[in-house]
């Protein structure tokens, strides 16, 4: 398996696992939907969950690859609030909590990175 098979794979398997939690426990992520989008919290969640299956299953196949990789850089970089907020709420939580909050902040840029390569790879 080459390294871009490899990263691509991963890269799916990610967005796989996360859309798959979003719909089975989406309790967590209702609480990270800023309240200035439009209508309920859950609706937000499920489309998040849906959109990250469907980029999972883009990158997964060869044809759809580049596409679905594009995709997920686009949506990582659109669920930045989420993580922002995320972070403002959990500001007087445990220094533990507080970690996890503020380490999602710069978690964005390799997980958009590594989208990009996917990418880039897929040519």
């Amino acid at each position: 398996m080459t390294d871009s098979s490899r990263a691509a794979r991963g890269l799916a398997a990610f967005m796989a696992g996360m859309g798959a939690a979003h719909l089975i426990v989406p309790r967590p992520f209702d609480a990270l939907v800023p309240s200035r989008l439009p209508g309920r919290a859950r609706f937000w969640t499920f489309a998040s969950g849906a959109s990250e299956l469907v980029c999972a299953a883009a990158i997964a196949h060869p044809r759809t690859r580049k596409k679905g990789a594009l995709a997920t850089a686009w949506l990582f970089a659109a669920v930045f609030p989420a993580n922002l907020k995320m972070a403002r709420d959990w500001r007087t939580r445990s220094l533990p909590l507080r970690a996890v909050a503020y380490g999602r902040l710069p978690l964005q840029v390799p997980l958009v990175a590594w989208a990009l390569r996917v990418a880039r790879e897929a040519d």
